[in-house]
């Protein structure tokens, strides 16, 4: 019996140190997979489409549906819509990661922008590729606000 009990312990031991491991290194990832997240709020923050190329895989594209019709944009042209500059509501605007999840090398986002005129809410896939982390894609819906 006391082998069995001695035995009982390694095994938990063991599956508890192998669950922390696993745990930890999903943590890192997570982690990772934040960055381009962050660079991709900092773009909108800032109005620096740099840190969109930074955030976005080359091969990304950007979609979203207007008057029931599917649009998209490579990950070149949506960072030439940030012209540099700070929009000029700024100060009104929110903007957060809503989640993030990642599973192995992909992952999905969410932000929400909550601006003066409209909520957004964006869902980023993500892909670890070469050891970093980029935005694959991007899907959003833009819900507008009641003018006050």
């Amino acid at each position: 019996m006391k082998k069995f009990a001695v035995l009982l312990v390694v095994l938990l031991a063991v599956c508890g140190a192998a669950w922390l491991t696993h745990s930890q290194a999903q943590s890192a990832d997570e982690a990772a997979a934040r960055v381009p997240l962050e660079k991709y709020l900092k773009a909108h923050a800032t109005g620096n489409g740099e840190f969109i190329k930074q955030a976005f895989h080359t091969d990304a594209k950007v979609f979203s549906v207007r008057d029931g019709k599917l649009l998209q944009l490579t990950a070149a042209e949506f960072a030439q819509r940030f012209n540099g500059k700070p929009a000029e509501d700024e100060a009104q605007r929110k903007r957060w990661i809503e989640s993030v999840k990642v599973t192995g090398n992909t992952g999905i986002g969410v932000i929400v922008l909550d601006y003066p005129t409209a909520k957004l809410t964006d869902y980023m896939t993500l892909i670890k590729v070469d050891g970093e982390w980029k935005i694959i894609n991007k899907a959003f819906y833009a819900e507008p606000k009641a003018k006050s």
